[in-house]
C-alpha cells in the first residue's frame, strides 16, 4: 500500500510535471472507484492544474478554470492502487470492468496518466469536490507526523491513556495521518520497541525513541523518494525496508531472523532480538484455529 512517503513522491512529481496543464479528458472505467456525483466529473474537463497537495495518504490536485472557480481532485490509491504516468497517453479505448485502469486524466500537452488497481478487491477512491474537507477520510485525519507543528510533546498527548497496542495506534489515520502497515513496521523496528507495546504505557524515554525513530525513518524514507518518476517508487519503497516484506531474512542491525505475525489481511514484520527480548511473537492464524 502506498504510504506518506510513496503519496509525497507523487506529489512531488505531479507538481513539476502537470501543474500548469489543463485537462482535456477524464474518463472512468471503474464507477465504483468514483464517490462523489457532484461536482460531476465531466466538470473536470477544461480545469487547469493549479497545485498537488497530499493529506495523510490522500494526494489532492487542485483545480481553476472559468467555470468553476476551485475544484479538487482527490484520490486514495488504498492497498493495490498506484499512478501510472504517460508523456503521451494511449489513445486504446479503456473497457469497463476490463481493465486494472479506475480513471484516465488527459492533458492538453497529450500526456496524462492512469489510477490502477490490481487484484479483485476494489478500494481504490475517487473524488471531484469543491473542499479536501468534503472528503470523509480526510475529514477525519489526525495530525501529520512531519508537520511542523508535530513536535515531541504533541506525540506525547496523542499516547496519553491510550489503551491501543502501538502498532494499531500508529496505523489509525484518525490519530496520526499517512503511517500503514510498512512504516509502522519500520518505525517500531527503528525504536528497538515491540509491536504489542501499549501506547498509554511507555514512558518518557520511550516515547521520544519513538518519536525520534518516525521521524527520522520517515524524513529519509521521503527524502529517497523524492524526485523519483511513479514508476521508481515502488522498487525504492521495497530497497529501503529494514524488517517489513522481510520474513526469513537477516535483521541488518542484529542479524537474527526477521519474524512475521499474520492477521486476516495484513502481517507484521518483526526482529526478535532488536524488539521483544528475543521472544517469539504467536501467530494469530494458528492462535485462532488453537480455540
Amino acid at each position: 500500500m502506498p504510504e506518506m512517503p510513496e503519496v509525497q513522491g507523487l506529489v512531488d512529481f505531479l507538481a513539476e510535471r502537470a501543474v500548469g496543464l489543463t485537462i482535456t479528458r477524464a474518463s472512468v472505467s471503474a464507477i465504483a472507484a468514483l464517490k462523489t456525483f457532484d461536482p460531476p466529473v465531466t466538470a473536470l474537463a477544461g480545469s487547469r492544474i493549479r497545485s498537488a497537495e497530499r493529506h495523510g495518504k490522500f494526494l489532492d490536485l487542485t483545480l481553476e478554470s472559468d467555470a468553476e472557480p476551485r475544484l479538487h481532485l482527490v484520490f486514495h490509491l488504498a492497498k493495490a492502487g498506484w499512478l501510472r504516468w504517460y508523456d503521451a497517453l494511449p489513445t486504446t479505448l479503456i473497457r469497463p470492468g476490463k481493465s486494472p485502469i479506475a480513471l484516465r486524466i488527459a492533458f492538453d500537452d497529450g500526456s496524462g496518466f492512469d489510477l490502477t488497481e490490481a487484484g479483485t478487491k476494489k478500494s481504490l477512491a475517487a473524488y471531484v469536490v469543491r473542499d479536501p474537507a468534503d472528503v470523509p477520510g480526510i475529514a477525519r485525519l489526525g495530525p501529520d507526523p512531519l508537520d511542523p507543528s508535530f513536535s515531541r510533546d504533541v506525540f506525547a498527548a496523542l499516547l496519553d491513556g491510550r489503551r491501543t497496542q502501538i502498532k494499531g495506534l500508529l496505523r489509525d489515520q484518525a490519530v496520526i495521518g499517512g503511517i500503514g502497515n510498512a512504516y509502522s513496521d519500520e518505525i517500531l523496528h527503528a525504536a528497538r520497541m515491540s509491536p504489542y507495546a501499549p501506547a498509554g504505557g511507555l514512558g518518557d524515554a520511550d516515547v521520544t525513541r519513538l518519536y525520534d525513530a518516525m521521524q527520522s525513518t520517515l524524513r529519509e524514507a521521503v527524502a529517497e523518494a523524492s524526485g523519483k518518476p511513479p514508476a521508481d517508487l515502488k522498487d525504492a519503497k521495497r530497497r529501503g525496508m529494514q524488517v517489513h516484506a522481510r520474513r526469513g531474512e537477516a535483521c541488518p542491525v542484529c542479524g537474527d531472523t526477521v519474524r512475521s505475525v499474520f492477521f486476516a489481511d495484513r502481517s507484521l514484520e518483526y526482529c526478535p532480538t532488536c524488539q521483544t527480548g528475543g521472544k517469539v511473537l504467536a501467530d494469530r492464524r494458528l492462535s485462532r484455529l488453537l480455540k
